[in-house]
């Protein structure tokens, strides 16, 4: 179950960083509305190396489709294997 706070909560932010969990972040609201989420800092480098991985996948699928796949002999071939 998420945690959600209103940011008045934050006066005490000592008690809304303790329940900051890895894969459990704590989402404040300000009037209602969902508006910032607390993350520990191993959570966010994970995230961005989620999306360089992402987005290099994504460079060789595009490059797949412009310039054609390798086959495996080929790949073996460029690693001399």
């Amino acid at each position: 179950m998420p945690k959600i706070r209103p940011i008045s909560d934050l006066r005490n932010y000592s008690e809304v960083l303790n329940e900051v969990r890895e894969d459990s972040p704590v989402y404040l609201t300000r009037n209602g509305r969902g508006e910032y989420a607390i993350i520990k800092i191993d959570e966010l480098e994970k995230l961005k190396a989620t999306i360089r991985l992402l987005s290099k996948l994504e460079e060789g699928e595009k490059s797949a489709r412009e310039k054609g796949w390798l086959s495996p002999e080929d790949v073996d071939a460029a690693l001399g294997l």
